[in-house]
């Protein structure tokens, strides 16, 4: 068993690297670092990670928070996309991966080689909307069901004022202007849960199998990270993505129906949707990672969501960075830094019961003996 993260870091966190120093003592013991708002202070040393590009303004006040607590400590984080990041901790090249998707069976044998028997554990700490956004001056919202949605982004309707959009917006006065789908050229965890969504929503039209890469039969114009899809889009008359719904800013966005309703992407609608999710088997008994009902009806819930995840090792091979994983994690899920996430990024926090499981994966966290 080979436990390290350490090896390979600097060269993965080379580019676009969030370095932030953080603000507690010098001393990392691994003796009570978790504080009541779990900001581990105490803590020292260097703590690096990399992966999704939707977690970065949440990911962001977390580091700001943290530095707060520990003086001592620095937290680097690299938004490179989230499967990027889950190939540089399966590699070793980080300590910790944050990841719009779960590691797939392949990766979570391969983290066995650097986290132990058990393997790389998932912790749900960014809970968050999909938007599904459109430049369109004057139009705010556009409803659609998931038929209509699988059929504008592969091309099948290729204009505002096609008839199974104006349909459902008896009221919009849509235009005949074309629309342009904007898609990630990166492998993206976001990517991966819209069309997680598309499949169980539209299954006759989204042939594809789901992927964090785009079809490449459905290509289109595309741009890399949230951001990137988002200028794009803002820059196109017409034009469609889908993004984390922090980034989307003043485009419009899609109502999605769910049952016989149409629903809005909200944290707590984002939140409703995640409550009826499933664990994911063969995993370790204390893994979070989850299943999403896509094809959820019920009422208020909207279910092109995304759940993002800290992925940690139970086991690392100093005591220093087994301390420095533990006490982020824990500020990471604690009240407090899931408030800072939601005021930085608008996204949901978790509830009482996630957060109670979240504590009890993360005091798995321990030093190779």
């Amino acid at each position: 068993m080979k436990v390290s993260h350490l090896g390979r870091s600097a060269a993965v966190l080379a580019i676009g690297t969030l370095a932030l120093t953080a603000c507690g003592s010098d001393n990392a013991t691994g003796e009570g670092s978790g504080t009541e708002n779990g900001s581990g202070s105490g803590v020292s040393g260097t703590l690096t990670g990399s992966g999704s590009s939707a977690q970065n303004a949440a990911m962001t006040a977390w580091i700001n928070g943290f530095q707060e607590a520990n003086p001592e400590a620095t937290v680097q984080y690299s938004p490179d996309g989230s499967g990027a990041g889950r190939e540089a901790f399966v590699a070793g090249g980080t300590n910790f991966a944050g990841s719009d998707a779960y590691l797939d069976d392949e990766e979570y044998e391969a983290s066995k080689e650097v986290c132990g028997p058990e393997g790389a554990f998932h912790v749900p700490a960014y809970i968050s909307p999909i938007a599904i956004a459109f430049n369109l001056p004057g139009v705010d919202t556009v409803n659609m069901d998931g038929e209509t949605v699988a059929k504008v982004f592969t091309g099948e309707i290729s204009t505002w004022n096609d008839p199974a959009i104006a349909e459902q917006n008896p009221e919009a006065d849509l235009p005949d202007t074309p629309i342009t789908v904007v898609h990630r050229n990166d492998e993206s965890g976001t990517t991966e849960n819209f069309q997680e969504y598309l499949a169980a929503a539209a299954p006759e039209v989204w042939t594809e199998e789901v992927s964090g890469n785009w079809p490449s039969q459905w290509a289109a114009e595309n741009n890399k990270g949230n951001a990137g899809v988002v200028q794009s889009t803002s820059s196109t008359e017409g034009a469609i993505t889908y993004a984390d719904a922090s980034v989307v800013g003043d485009l419009g966005t899609v109502a999605v129906k769910v049952g016989e309703e149409y629903v809005e992407y909200s944290p707590e609608a984002a939140s409703a949707a995640v409550e009826a999710s499933t664990p994911v088997e063969g995993r370790a008994e204390y893994d979070m990672a989850m299943d999403l009902a896509r094809d959820t009806t019920e009422s208020g819930s909207y279910p092109v969501v995304l759940v993002s995840y800290e992925i940690f090792c139970p086991q690392y091979d100093s005591q220093e960075t087994a301390d420095l994983a533990k006490a982020f994690g824990e500020y990471v899920i604690s009240e407090e830094g899931q408030q800072t996430a939601a005021e930085a990024a608008g996204s949901a926090p978790m509830s009482e019961e996630l957060r109670t499981r979240a504590q009890e994966a993360i005091d798995q966290i321990t030093v190779a003996g």
